[in-house]
């Protein structure tokens, strides 16, 4: 594959689930507008909790099986083994029906002291009991999505993602509307069955031959997607610990409403990133896989996905920078306006995330699961005690220069064990995009903390469409003058004049 075709079928997958991921990002802000407004504050902070609780426990329920298995089917296609394929889903949905049901009942028996500790009392037993539903159509959503992601299906993902979030949007305002706080848990519900029925009805469509296992034989096919799994597990279990345990000391240090503060910061930042990473993922960890190898051409995938996400994601974190104050109005209210230096922090952290989370598929594609969990594990523990620190010292603002400081490690250490495993390093083209990006966007942080409000939003504002242009031609060049992308850009008034002559 040439480089251009390269570049070209990383920005195919990526305007596919990109433009699903974009419907998805203006239905997200028309629910979270909704929840500020019937909701407030503490309404926030508590879908905050609940899902932090239900992530937790949720991970352990799945065991990892729906990543590990994206891995396994991706491979077998790769080698064109259709019994392979077929062994692969009828062990991953019968593991799926049987750690759903364990899960479930394990939140609903959990439920009185899970209230007790998340909230200080007993209120919430109910509440909590009902999330236990919510982890076992998860499961099996999980599951039926794995097959399609690992049969890149990338259209029927696109689908079911924009459905699934318009379905749940009008249920969402409809709860909210309705019942106030109290609409919460069946939001949750809703959402997750209707996401539940659209994975069954995209999963039916893929063709998948028909195999026989007895059990016995589903937990010895099953055996190596847990193996990974298991690791990729204690991997999600850290994530959703830390979420679960940052807003349990926000709520212990400063209270609810705080809580309330942090979830929309950190939602309104991770917002565009999800949009470009996830629409990304979609294609890169099966393609990835199907290189493991060749190490030369893991190093030059892994520089173009960065290259990729570099440039899609910097606008947005820019635009996110300079207009934050807005953007909070815009998508909650004027009380969470307390967020603005929350979430610019956040944003800093978020570039972080984007450097770094090519280089994090290289230990699941080679199947190192070792190397994956001690990074994982130490970054995580030591997010959490950056956390805890960054209360006592700075308050809920701590929290987010935690985060800043967590990846400025991390982006570290996976450099490291990358280089160790493929002789990885950076390419010139992505050393000079991040030589661009931190000092771009540390100047906007600076002038959003030292000017008036005004002149800070006009220096952002300047910086970000300068840089916008830049990526855009950064990303012409290197699809080509003949992408469909660039041929639509050149039919706008003045579009010839932003991208390079070709």
């Amino acid at each position: 594959m040439t480089s251009k075709s390269s570049y070209a079928q990383i920005l195919k997958a990526s305007s596919i689930m990109g433009g699903a991921a974009g419907i998805n990002l203006l239905l997200g802000m028309l629910r979270v507008k909704f929840a500020a407004v019937f909701i407030g504050t503490t309404g926030v902070g508590l879908i905050s909790s609940f899902g932090a609780l239900q992530g937790l426990i949720g991970t352990l329920a799945g065991l990892g099986i729906q990543s590990s298995a994206v891995r396994e089917i991706a491979a077998a296609v790769g080698k064109g083994d259709d019994q392979a394929v077929g062994r692969a889903v009828l062990a991953l949905r019968r593991v799926c029906w049987l750690t759903g049901l364990v899960g479930m009942a394990a939140m609903m028996l959990l439920a009185p002291w899970l209230s007790q500790l998340t909230f200080g009392h007993r209120d919430y037993t109910l509440d909590i009991a009902a999330l236990g539903l919510i982890i076992l159509f998860g499961n099996l959503s999980g599951g039926q999505m794995a097959l399609i992601q690992g049969m890149r299906r990338i259209g029927d993902m696109a689908r079911a993602n924009i459905y699934g979030a318009a379905a749940g949007t009008v249920a969402a305002i409809g709860f909210y509307a309705a019942l106030g706080l109290r609409g919460i848990i069946p939001t949750l519900l809703a959402v997750s069955a209707i996401q539940l029925a659209l994975s069954f009805h995209f999963a039916r469509r893929v063709p998948v031959p028909k195999v026989s296992l007895t059990w016995r034989q589903t937990f010895a096919e099953a055996s190596g997607m847990v193996r990974l799994g298991l690791v990729m597990m204690w991997n999600g279990l850290l994530g959703s610990a830390v979420a679960y345990l940052t807003v349990t000391l926000i709520t212990q240090h400063e209270g609810t409403q705080a809580v309330g503060l942090y979830s929309a910061a950190f939602a309104l930042s991770g917002m565009f990133v999800n949009f470009v990473l996830g629409a990304m993922g979609a294609d890169y960890y099966p393609r990835l896989t199907g290189v493991a190898s060749d190490k030369p051409a893991m190093v030059r995938m892994v520089n173009e996905q960065t290259e990729i996400g570099l440039l899609l994601a910097l606008p947005g974190l820019l635009a996110t920078m300079a207009l934050a104050p807005w953007i909070l109005q815009i998508f909650y209210t004027r009380e969470f306006l307390g967020a603005v230096e929350l979430l610019q922090w956040f944003i800093l952290g978020c570039l972080g995330r984007v450097i770094s989370w090519p280089l994090g598929f290289v230990m699941l594609a080679l199947s190192k699961g070792r190397w994956f969990l001690l990074t994982e594990t130490s970054f995580n523990l030591v997010h959490v005690a950056l956390v805890a620190l960054g209360l006592q010292f700075y308050g809920i603002e701590g929290v987010a220069i935690a985060f800043v400081v967590m990846y400025v490690g991390y982006i570290t250490a996976v450099l490291l064990v990358s280089r160790h495993l493929i002789g990885f390093k950076w390419s010139g083209e992505c050393t000079r995009i991040g030589l661009v990006s931190l000092p771009v966007l540390g100047a906007i942080f600076i002038a959003s903390r030292l000017l008036p409000l005004w002149p800070a939003t006009g220096v952002g504002l300047s910086l970000t469409l300068v840089t916008s242009v830049l990526c855009l031609r950064g990303l012409a060049t290197r699809v080509g003058a003949e992408h469909r992308i660039v041929r639509a850009i050149t039919r706008l008034p003045g579009g010839k004049l932003l991208l390079p002559a070709h």
